[in-house]
């Protein structure tokens, strides 16, 4: 195993980068504290970048741009299995080039404003605090980091080569999404899974992502059959024989076609039964024979079959609850992250269901994308939703994800995603047994304000020469986009002076 240092010398915070060959010795991977871009209005490709907080030594700063000469400045990196690749300095133009100072202390890091942007901590204004795993800052609706416990490096993979990987942030070769150490566990569990060629069960809440994790079981094995698909809990309970294992011809009554059974149509390929906890433990049974040596029998027919199809069945109950006979034939069995446990993935999968919406629905999503001038697609968000997307309380996951989305195009009366007005309480982001933030210093009241007027908005816009985000700060908007969407509805040019 090879390493390079970087002192605090060359403006990057001190980071140990290693790159792991095959052979190597493994280690337990170093938890540390980070901070993760969950959103930038100048560099939207930055999101899913990770920067490592120190447990010791001197303060960091960060901040728009490279810093002085000996300064140690918080680095973002893209952080992948084995590897990190270092990022230039954030170019974030309304954030200060010395904006926030971390502090390395024994409880967390303490974070403080130094610069001219207003800083949110969870939703509220505030000048510093100490920092706990799932809290998130916001800097004046620039920028968005959310803060995570999570290994300073990611593992090597073993079994899922970066060949299947893609480009950061986008979908993998599996159509998978996320850059968060949960989702690299899932990718090599899936690879392990599909090498095992035996029965696998996956076990997850509604809206993991089931279906997609058994299609990437079937694509990563060495199965040229057919992936077939059905949900266990629609099967009918006088027919799930017929169902399974389908029928002779002209049986049971004259003139009846032959038929395969779900079975038979996946024999060299895979079945994908989903939530097969749904199935009483008698019906359950009528799978053993099949499972032992893929033997069974059509309907109607005398002789046996042999199938040789993989089932990975999945289900959101307690695998207990399965008969004992049945469970003890599934020889993988894979657990789907909730998304509460891969919050930092969130933006990911809400910029990929956002282009999907606009590539279906152009009329009704197409104006809340926007792109880079080197073409990158990104999606236009409040950064107040974004807030929101990663405190969120999720029970239904990526579904419930893909469904606030469409609220918000609902309710969004300019070109960027608003917070709906039924998500305005504020959500736990925190997992249950972390300890609450340290109260903020010196928290400052954030009053509800009447729309800016007309008038109050070309005064702000000249005192500030035309500088859009500090105009918007000085009205209390919530980022500059909301003071673009006042200019725009009053006909106001952002050149005119009083």
């Amino acid at each position: 195993m090879g390493g390079i240092a970087r002192d605090g010398t060359s403006g990057v915070a001190t980071t140990v980068v290693r790159r792991h060959e095959r052979g190597s010795s493994e280690e337990k991977p170093v938890e540390a504290t980070v901070l993760v871009i969950a959103w930038s209005s100048d560099e939207p490709a930055r999101v899913g970048e990770v920067a490592v907080l120190p447990a010791s030594g001197a303060p960091l700063i960060l901040g728009r741009g490279p810093g002085a000469t000996r300064e140690r400045r918080v680095a973002f990196f893209r952080q992948r299995p084995g590897t990190l690749t270092e990022r230039p300095p954030l170019e974030a133009s309304a954030i200060s080039r010395r904006q926030l100072r971390f502090y390395p202390e024994h409880d967390g890091p303490r974070v403080e404003r130094i610069g001219q942007c207003d800083l949110e901590l969870n939703g509220a204004r505030c000048d510093a605090a100490t920092l706990r795993p799932g809290d998130v800052l916001a800097l004046s609706g620039e920028l968005v980091l959310y803060c995570a416990r999570r290994p300073a490096l990611i593992p090597p993979s073993r079994l899922f080569t970066s060949k299947q990987w893609g480009a950061f942030g986008e979908p993998d070769s599996l159509g998978i999404i996320g850059e968060s150490p949960a989702l690299w566990r899932l990718r090599e569990m899936l690879q392990f899974a599909a090498r095992a060629e035996g029965h696998t069960l996956l076990l997850g809440q509604s809206g993991t992502g089931k279906e997609l994790a058994a299609r990437a079981i079937h694509q990563l094995s060495s199965r040229t059959g057919k992936f077939v698909s059905r949900n266990a809990a629609t099967l009918p309970p006088g027919l799930i024989d017929a169902e399974l294992f389908g029928n002779a011809k002209n049986y049971p009554n004259p003139g009846m076609a032959e038929r395969p059974g779900l079975v038979g149509e996946a024999s060299g390929g895979t079945l994908f039964l989903d939530e097969i906890g749904e199935l009483s433990l008698e019906l359950q049974a009528h799978l053993l024979r099949v499972l032992d040596a893929g033997e069974y029998q059509r309907l109607g027919d005398v002789l046996a079959r042999r199938s040789t199809f993989c089932l990975v069945a999945a289900t959101n109950r307690d695998p207990k609850l399965l008969k004992h006979d049945v469970l003890a034939r599934f020889v993988g069995r894979v657990e789907l992250p909730r998304l509460v446990d891969r919050r930092e993935d969130a933006p990911l999968l809400a910029r990929h269901l956002l282009l999907r919406a606009a590539e279906r629905s152009p009329d009704l999503a197409g104006h809340f994308i926007g792109r880079t001038d080197s073409g990158y697609a990104y999606p236009r968000l409040d950064a107040r939703l974004v807030v929101h997307l990663l405190q969120r309380s999720y029970t239904a996951n990526v579904r419930e994800l893909d469904a606030l989305l469409w609220r918000s195009m609902a309710v969004s009366a300019g070109d960027h995603l608003e917070l709906p007005p039924d998500c305005l309480e504020v959500r736990e982001s925190r997992p249950p047994d972390a300890p609450p933030s340290a109260p903020p210093d010196a928290t400052l009241p954030t009053p509800a304000r009447a729309e800016a007027t007309p008038e109050a908005i070309r005064s702000a816009l000249a005192r500030h020469e035309g500088r859009v985000a500090d105009a918007a700060r000085e009205l209390g908007l919530s980022s500059r986009y909301a003071l673009y969407r006042l200019v725009k509805k009053h006909g106001i040019d952002i050149d005119e002076r009083p």
